[in-house]
């Protein structure tokens, strides 16, 4: 008796499956080499999946890889960003940190953010990804804004606010792989929370007055 034809629904989890692992591993080579490091052979070796699985998932080849991979993990980090940002500006500084925590232990130390790998070291023939880093940072940038707002900060405050919070994580990021150490994250994030804590003051009550 003949082996039963899997059905439509299980064949297609199959190649879900397939391409899912194969974009998860460009992603991780991604995060730790930047994009000169993704290549066909890594990602199959990493991802497990044969050869005739590229172009079948990805007719355009490596540049198609690349580009989908840094979509789907700056979506998978910006889905924690937004939940967190509904709740409060602390409580989104304390997923950031809860993100980059995860990634540089679970990859002693050798991964970093994929978007900013993507952002500032692409090859001549992958110059289309810092536009999709940057539309990635725009969405993280945004989320954070908004929840400044929600906080009672103005507008231009809270754009200010937002970028320095990014700008000041995503370094302590690069300074925790080289010195293979939590503590500049740690740092900046405790710099961070106190700069929130102390602009929300000055916006209440204003600058207190200097005594002679």
């Amino acid at each position: 008796m003949s082996a039963p034809t899997p059905s439509t629904g299980a064949a297609r989890r199959g190649r879900g499956s397939t391409r899912a692992k194969m974009l998860e591993s460009a992603a991780e080579v991604l995060r730790e080499r930047g994009a000169a490091g993704v290549t066909i052979d890594e990602v199959l070796a990493r991802s497990g999946a044969p050869r005739g699985s590229v172009y079948y998932h990805f007719p355009e080849g490596r540049s198609q890889i690349l580009q989908e991979a840094l979509k789907y993990a700056g979506d998978s980090i910006t889905e924690g960003i937004d939940k967190a940002a509904d709740q409060s500006a602390t409580v989104l500084l304390h997923k950031f940190v809860q993100i980059w925590e995860q990634l540089l232990t679970e990859s002693g130390y050798t991964a970093g953010c994929p978007v900013m790998a993507a952002a500032i070291g692409p090859c001549d023939d992958e110059l289309h990804l810092p536009a999709v880093a940057a539309e990635i940072f725009a969405r993280w940038r945004e989320s954070a804004k908004q929840a400044f707002i929600r906080e009672g900060f103005d507008p231009a405050d809270a754009a200010a606010l937002s970028n320095t919070t990014l700008a000041a994580l995503e370094g302590a990021v690069v300074l925790c792989r080289s010195t293979r150490s939590l503590e500049p994250l740690h740092d900046v994030a405790a710099q961070m929370e106190f700069l929130i804590r102390a602009r929300e003051f000055v916006a209440r009550f204003g600058i207190p007055a200097l005594s002679d």
